[in-house]
């Protein structure tokens, strides 16, 4: 009797956080608008990809008035047709992705090959042209990392250390380990701070650690931060200062296995679910 009612609490508490999470989503969708529009004057990296694809629209007014008629029309029928590819495949990715940082990569990556697909089909230098500015954007700026940090805190190695080995805090740290020049951690960095309101409890507790600003610390936890060993980003869960799982998992063989990270993933392979029961069991 006690364990159903421990287990309807267990439920009810989920359901709970679930359903705030989403009125949480659905009431800051009025306000992400202008949030992303406040971003693309703020941060270079998305100032400079708009001036670029802005830059076509001038370019292209210039172009009519030097153009031939039959090469107008070749070049509208060209922008039509890469248009409504780039609409189909912008909507398959919105339903396949799951945060905008990765959703707004593959936009971005769609529509450079859009514009260099236009440009090229109205003069190959400008082609050419396009890439070279794409090339310079990629080595000045880098796409930001998402923002919030839900019931996560930043930690340096140290601070972690210190939390560990003291353990006056949590019986339970999971840590992410991350960096701001990776992909992978970008495009996944808005899943660690949603499951940390959802499971963070007095058993469990949420922590990022930056490798790009500590990378000698990256040795001390087993990561790599080579690109090609896919160790980024890296989770680690600590029970009373010792690891007992991480993500991913290394191969012996030399191997490494890097499915895409997704809030479900990581739930499911540190068992977050169980640890919120144990929590509401009193273990």
């Amino acid at each position: 009797m006690d364990r159903n009612r421990v287990g309807g609490k267990f439920q009810i508490h989920t359901n709970h956080l679930r359903k705030k999470q989403m009125a949480n989503e659905s009431g800051n969708n009025a306000v992400q608008g202008f949030q992303w529009l406040n971003r693309m004057v703020s941060e270079p990296y998305y100032l400079f990809h708009f001036l670029t694809f802005f830059s076509y629209f001038i370019i292209r007014s210039s172009a009519s008035e030097v153009l031939a008629p039959h090469l107008i029309q070749h070049l509208l029928r060209r922008e039509i047709q890469t248009l409504l590819v780039f609409a189909i495949l912008v909507v398959i990715k919105g339903v396949k992705e799951d945060n905008w940082e990765a959703f707004i990569a593959d936009a971005l990556f769609l529509g450079k090959i859009c514009l260099f697909v236009l440009a090229f089909t109205m003069d190959r230098h400008l082609a050419v042209w396009y890439i070279i500015v794409f090339l310079v954007i990629h080595m000045l700026t880098q796409q930001p990392l998402f923002h919030g940090l839900g019931t996560s805190s930043k930690l340096t190695p140290l601070q972690l250390e210190s939390l560990l080995t003291e353990g006056t805090t949590t019986r339970l740290w999971l840590v992410e380990f991350r960096a701001s020049y990776s992909p992978a951690c970008i495009r996944s960095s808005q899943h660690f701070p949603e499951l940390s309101i959802t499971y963070s409890s007095k058993n469990l507790s949420f922590g990022i650690v930056d490798l790009g600003l500590f990378p000698n610390a990256a040795e001390k936890f087993g990561i790599s931060l080579s690109g090609s060993m896919g160790q980024l980003p890296t989770y680690i869960l600590f029970e009373n200062a010792a690891e007992v799982a991480r993500f991913p998992e290394l191969d012996f063989e030399a191997t490494y296995f890097h499915p895409t990270i997704t809030k479900g993933l990581l739930s499911r392979h540190f068992e977050l679910d169980r640890h919120l029961l144990e929590y509401f069991n009193g273990k």
